[in-house]
């Protein structure tokens, strides 16, 4: 039952084909056969001259819409017919030949030209696009169907194939744009554009009117200069309705002048038959090729309006539905756009937005640096990336990142600026909060160091001297004859002395008490010797003068940093010398450490820079400073902290803990 219902199926569906291609040949047939007797009243006689032929447009443009395997049965039912006319004519046999194979050159040529430079219907709004038509309507086909069209005249060749190829180029540049036209206006009909086609049939009822007096009416005057009178309607055939219109109104001109010469009347009536039709064909050509162009050139730009127009639309659309607050700047630096997602954060119109407006949400505290940054970036015609404070309709602020790109026309004409921000404010506080757990955890670091150091230096260290002393003790009160246990009382006594003096040095390495009585230089004076003696490595030391007060926060942070780096130097570096320099400027201290080791690429994640370097980041941006590291395998490392000395610990705990509120 299934392979019985398929196969009913596809016969009705090869039946239905069979019925519209029956109908195309049918209707192919009529209109050939209309347009052969059309053609054959617009002949100027005596010599039998076409100066307009629309038969093979009509059929070119028939075979446009349909698929190529009926093209052969089309074409036969359309050449059939002028077959059938020529012979009521009593035209010769080798002439009704040679005019098929005229017609069929052509028409062939012109199919498939166009069906190669347009893959399909040709779509005239464009110059480039009317300029590939031109060259199969006006060069390619009217030259190739002239070449047999002129065997079949009986006088000169050549005047035959100018009037030929005239013919049918006229004819491409007027029937064929109206019919693609008017067909695309079928398909797309749109009730609401009443007073459009309306205003199309008065104008055509214009052009009809004018046409009949100035070629048809037997009171039409010879004078070819009242011919301008066309002009107006023929502007605004192509201004207002595009090249459907220019085609349209050039059809009429071509059908009515045509036909009024073929009948003595008009202006192109006035010298020898074969003039009248090379005048009336350059006239023709004339009416339709420019205002061709014409309309072709404004329905560019209206479509390019059209397609503005839809990708703003789109862009709109997109924008208002992206998850992200989206705003966008004219070439005078003021915003014009703001997608919806920015208004429903702000809870503020778009009229308040607009221009500078969006300022006023900005935490007054990031706004001069906001500006500064937008503005820089925008006279640079640069990408740019901020982090600001704006308030939200709840009237709280919240952290935004602010990524903004500039814009640029097809030309390269910069027309301004298009940015997409972010909250950030959870990411903000989670980094924040991560800061000041980084910043208790140094904070509790010191406070071990300093509890260890103090029970070196005040338990164990005491109680090492004790045993010392009795060891001493011991020594002293022992026999000269007991050489043996002598020595090894003396062998102690020297162990516990080194013991000690480690004790001590790794007492003052955990807490500095010579960083709180004498100073940031003096300790780094006594760390840089003590490091170079113990592990014969040269380390030069120099300070400037330092005329600021440098608080002991700032103080312990840049001595623990020096303490870090040299020991990266010891661990990584195989440095033979290091230079540390402690200097000074109008805004704080600085401290710079260079080695002539071995260095490491800093642009990749060195496991052997690791936690050292990330402690020493951690501890100045806890004094507000900032940290620089430069290092090129084979060519050393340099690192530089820069603390302002008006920075403490205490102050930027309090501004982290109220960052972002």
């Amino acid at each position: 039952m299934e392979t019985n219902h398929s196969g009913s199926s596809w016969n009705l569906a090869k039946l239905d084909s069979r019925m519209k291609t029956c109908l195309l040949v049918c209707l192919i047939a009529m209109l050939s056969y209309l347009t052969a007797r059309i053609g054959g009243a617009l002949v100027i006689r005596p010599q039998t001259n076409w100066p307009f032929w629309p038969g093979n447009v009509i059929v070119v443009s028939i075979l446009l819409f349909v698929p190529r395997r009926i093209w052969p049965i089309l074409m036969a039912a359309a050449f059939g017919t002028y077959v059938l006319y020529d012979l009521q004519t009593g035209m010769a046999i080798r002439s009704t030949v040679l005019l098929i194979l005229s017609d069929t050159v052509e028409v062939l040529t012109a199919a498939l030209g166009f069906s190669y430079f347009f893959e399909g219907v040709p779509q005239l709004y464009s110059l480039k696009a009317l300029g590939k038509f031109s060259f199969v309507a006006g060069v390619l086909a009217p030259s190739t169907g002239a070449f047999f069209g002129a065997l079949a005249a009986s006088g000169s060749y050549w005047t035959s194939w100018r009037i030929s190829f005239f013919s049918e180029a006229i004819a491409f540049f007027t029937v064929m744009p109206a019919i693609l036209g008017w067909v695309g206006h079928i398909r797309s009909w749109v009730r609401g554009l009443r007073a459009y086609y309306l205003e199309a049939a008065g104008l055509i009822a214009i052009i009809v009117t004018l046409s009949y007096f100035l070629f048809v009416d037997r009171r039409a005057s010879a004078l070819p200069a009242f011919t301008f009178f066309l002009v107006p309607f023929l502007l605004w055939s192509a201004l207002r309705f595009g090249t459907t219109g220019a085609g349209t109104s050039a059809t009429i001109v071509a059908v009515l002048s045509a036909w009024g010469a073929a009948h003595g009347r008009g202006p192109f009536t006035g010298t020898a038959p074969i003039n009248n039709v090379l005048w009336l064909q350059l006239f023709l050509l004339s009416a339709a090729v420019p205002f061709m162009f014409l309309a072709a050139l404004v329905e560019g730009q209206k479509r390019d309006k059209q397609e503005l127009r839809e990708s703003e639309k789109r862009f709109r659309l997109v924008a208002d539905s992206a998850p992200v607050l989206i705003w966008m700047s004219g070439a005078d630096k003021l915003c014009n756009f703001f997608n919806q997602g920015w208004l429903k954060f702000t809870g503020r119109p778009l009229e308040q937005e607009l221009g500078d407006g969006w300022a006023s949400g900005v935490h007054p505290d990031d706004l001069e640096q906001c500006l500064a940054v937008y503005s820089a970036a925008f006279d640079a015609r640069a990408s740019f990336e901020m982090e600001y404070r704006l308030r939200n309709f709840e009237g709280h602020y919240h952290w935004i990142l602010d990524y903004g790109v500039p814009r640029f026309e097809s030309d390269g004409t910069f027309c301004g600026y298009i940015g997409s921000c972010v909250d950030i404010t959870e990411r903000r506080l989670s980094e924040d909060s991560l800061h000041i757990l980084s910043g208790r955890l140094i904070h509790a670091q010191e406070e071990e160091r300093s509890r260890i150091s103090r029970e070196l230096h005040d338990d164990f260290s005491q109680r090492l001297a004790l045993l010392g002393i009795g060891l001493g003790q011991l020594w002293k009160n022992l026999p000269n004859s007991d050489v043996e246990d002598r020595a090894h009382v003396e062998e102690m006594l020297k162990a516990t002395k080194e013991l000690s003096s480690d004790l001590h040095s790794l007492s003052h390495q955990l807490h500095s008490s010579r960083l709180e009585h004498v100073g940031l230089a003096s300790a780094l004076t006594g760390l840089c010797r003590e490091f170079g003696k113990k592990h014969n490595i040269a380390v030069d030391f120099t300070e400037c003068d330092i005329r600021h007060k440098i608080p002991i926060d700032v103080a312990l942070c840049l001595f623990r940093v020096a303490q870090e780096a040299l020991g990266n130097v010891l661990k990584h570096s195989q440095a033979k010398g290091v230079q540390v320099e402690l200097g000074a400027n109008a805004d704080g201290v600085s401290l710079r450490i260079r080695d002539d080791g071995r260095g490491f690429n800093t642009e990749l994640n060195n496991p052997e820079a690791g936690i050292g370097l990330i402690s020493m980041r951690e501890r100045i941006r806890l004094v507000g400073g900032r940290l620089l590291v430069k290092s090129e395998p084979g060519r050393g490392t340099e690192i530089l902290a820069e603390v302002p000395v008006s920075a403490s610990t205490k102050g930027v705990k309090a501004r982290a803990q109220t960052t972002g509120k």
